[in-house]
């Protein structure tokens, strides 16, 4: 048998974890039993091994955190999470203007045989020419010969999986070899969209970039388990419901617990939180092969609780009551690109921008009274009052 020390683990460290169980056998109080929790994962290295996950039918095995990059301005970041065995980054044509895939492209050159690059295509690129346009120029801006991923930016319901023109794109785009999977990427409506990629009967897309964090739906949780039982590979976007500061909390990770959550779920092949820097990227690695908790649960239960006022899910549902068709869902998450843990105005007001005037809050000033209705309690006159002082 192993001793302690050749496993990895020193004598306090093993100690603690000792006491950890102990407290648990013994239902401790919840403040003690979370103080030892604490004890324990802090001895814990910030890179661990990696743990690896198959992406569907690609085949793919991918780290269980993965990069995702939009806000990375660094590609000594990008290369930190490679050397430590991260193996899929995830980028797009839009971020930064175009800069982000550039960024990536330094950070996996003499290294892209090691790797998979997921890319995503302009979210108003429909037509064939359009797509092949956006993934030369991504090809070109990351230095590569191939994408392994391709995906359709930001679908917002099942209309654009079915578009003749981009499949015929896509189609010749794999056969010339320069894509190898095909996929989409949604923040709303996640069930419309995760259906039709199932009922499809070309079964044309391999993969599924979908908002997924504990704040979800029961229903997007089934679409997920559909989707993967017809062998379409799962990864989870917006993880940490928003990313907002949570020192106000006391010395919890809510953003770990978060992001274990979601990695619990052993349908989701991986997540890609964002990681603008050396801290973020410590603090996501560092989960891939911790469990899931009973101090998690509080740890989440407080974050949910405290960030009840900011937060949107997304799901459109109040969206039906605006008579001025205002694109709520859209505006909230440009709003959190401002004021969550992403803190980035260019990205907040792109997003802004990307709406038709009509369907910004800028309709709403003419309106007496807001006769929108959020599901979950949020003040949307408050936020589109916010969003027009903020990113107009």
């Amino acid at each position: 048998m192993k001793s302690v020390e050749q496993k990895g683990m020193n004598r306090r460290t093993f100690i603690k974890a000792g006491m950890v169980g102990t407290a648990t056998a013994l239902i401790a109080p919840p403040a003690f039993a979370e103080a030892l929790q604490n004890m324990a994962e802090a001895e814990r290295s910030a890179f661990p091994q990696p743990v690896y996950r198959t992406l569907g039918r690609t085949g793919l095995k991918i780290s269980v955190v993965s990069f995702g990059a939009m806000l990375t301005p660094e590609p000594e970041v990008i290369r930190a999470a490679i050397d430590q065995g991260v193996n899929y980054i995830d980028t797009a044509r839009k971020y930064m203007g175009g800069k982000n895939e550039e960024i990536v492209g330094k950070a996996v050159k003499g290294v892209r045989d090691k790797l998979f690059i997921a890319t995503k295509t302009q979210p108003e690129s429909k037509t064939k020419a359009e797509i092949i346009r956006d993934v030369e120029t991504s090809l070109k801006a990351l230095g590569t010969d191939h994408i392994d991923v391709i995906q359709l930016h930001n679908l917002t319901g099942k209309e654009r999986i079915f578009i003749p023109e981009t499949r015929e794109a896509l189609a010749q785009l794999k056969k010339e070899g320069k894509v190898r999977f095909c996929g989409v990427t949604t923040h709303k409506n996640e069930a419309e969209v995760l259906n039709a990629l199932v009922d499809d009967p070309d079964r044309f897309f391999d993969t599924c970039l979908v908002k997924y964090n504990f704040k979800a739906d029961k229903e997007v949780a089934t679409a997920i388990d559909r989707a993967v039982s017809a062998g379409i590979g799962i990864i989870a976007m917006k993880t940490q419901a928003g990313g907002y500061d949570t020192t106000g909390l006391g010395g919890i990770t809510a953003h770990q617990a978060a992001l274990k959550w979601v990695l619990r779920n052993p349908k989701v092949t991986a997540a890609i939180p964002g990681m603008k820097d050396m801290t973020q990227l410590r603090e996501d690695i560092a989960v891939m092969g911790m469990p899931f908790t009973y101090a998690d649960v509080r740890r989440l239960d407080r974050y949910a609780e405290a960030v009840a006022p900011f937060y949107c899910n997304f799901c459109g549902a109040c969206e039906a009551g605006c008579p001025q068709g205002v694109e709520i869902s859209t505006v909230n998450r440009a709003l959190m690109y401002a004021e969550g843990g992403y803190r980035d105005m260019d990205l907040a007001r792109a997003t802004y921008a990307e709406l038709p005037r009509q369907a910004t809050a800028a309709a709403c000033s003419d309106c007496g009274g807001c006769s929108a209705r959020c599901v979950n309690g949020l003040d949307i006159a408050a936020k589109m009052d916010r969003a027009r002082s903020v990113l107009a």
